[in-house]
């Protein structure tokens, strides 16, 4: 299951106690304080993993603790650390405080981490001190996460369109493939690997008139188009669904500067798709004199102009 939203709750652990002990010295008159400082509470760390792309994992796990800072000693000796608790998050998390929303780190970068809640000093033994001290309390806080997924090409287009048979044409990602609606209920990713080079395509669910405002779950799905650095827009070029592709093209740009306009600042790739198809070549010249731009036309079925639709992608990513 993709989930893209979630809050929890993190608690740093405590600061062991220091400890009060004396050592007996022959002959003298009083006793030597020899107890050692507590250990360091654990900290909660979130970091950022490439292996992973969704917040599952925080579905039913949503209050974490680390361990506390363990006792000081006799002898001064000094309580063990608390270990500290790494969260693994997809780059591209917005870690959020969910008491005053302000961010606390956009976790953009592979391997970025962030501590998100300091363990507590563990407390002064007698020996520096003249009573010994409890350890403090670990740092606690409410936090939302918000993952908005980094790729850098992101396939924009209506149900039925054939995005999932294209990234699962072009990578190793087996999203299913069905010729019905909404098959694709949650952004899936893809690495491509071609001509030596490697880049991460986002397959995002299909989108519907009103996507703009929640229709279908389509401002869910739109978010996670604003981190790609390419669009390609997806259209099914046979109308198999009693679309005009030319009105899914405008519809699809429509839904996106309704959304967000600074999506129409992204450079895009327009995909013909199914011209294997009667329908579609026989739609080819109206679409063409409707849109008034470039285009390719392709086939995710044999794989027409697969390539050159990669060579184009590589030539925009630089």
């Amino acid at each position: 299951m993709f989930i893209d939203e979630v809050d929890i709750y993190v608690q740093a652990g405590t600061g062991g106690s220091g400890c009060k002990s004396f050592r007996h010295i022959r002959d003298a008159k009083k006793r030597k304080p020899n107890g050692g400082d507590g250990g360091q509470g654990g900290h909660v760390i979130i970091k950022a993993d490439p292996g992973i792309y969704t917040l599952r994992e925080f579905r039913y796990k949503k209050n974490i603790k680390a361990p506390s800072g363990g006792r000081g000693g006799s002898n001064n000796k000094t309580g063990r650390d608390g270990e500290d608790v790494y969260l693994s998050v997809p780059p591209g998390t917005f870690v959020i405080n969910a008491d005053n929303s302000l961010i606390v780190r956009d976790l953009t970068y592979i391997n970025e981490e962030v501590i998100v809640a300091r363990g507590g000093r563990g407390g002064r033994g007698n020996i520096r001190h003249e009573n010994a001290e409890p350890g403090k309390l670990g740092e606690s806080i409410h936090l939302h996460l918000d993952l908005k997924l980094i790729a850098d090409v992101g396939l924009v287009g209506f149900p039925n369109a054939g995005k999932s048979s294209l990234i699962s044409c072009i990578s190793k990602a087996k999203p299913k493939i069905a010729a019905y609606p909404f098959t694709t209920k949650a952004p899936i990713l893809g690495i491509v690997e071609f001509d030596e080079k490697e880049f991460k395509i986002a397959d995002i669910p299909g989108l519907i008139e009103g996507a703009h405002s929640g229709s279908g779950l389509g401002d869910r799905f739109l978010r996670h188009i604003e981190r790609t650095r390419i669009l390609a827009f997806v259209i099914d070029l046979a109308g198999v669904d009693g679309r005009k592709p030319w009105d899914d093209f405008f519809s699809l740009k429509n839904e996106l500067m309704l959304y967000n306009k600074e999506l129409n600042d992204k450079p895009y790739i327009i995909l013909a798709n199914k011209i294997d198809l009667v329908a579609a070549k026989e739609n080819v010249k109206v679409f063409k004199d409707k849109i008034e731009e470039p285009f390719s036309m392709i086939s995710c079925k044999d794989k027409t102009n697969i390539d050159k639709f990669l060579k184009r992608v590589i030539g925009l990513l630089g």
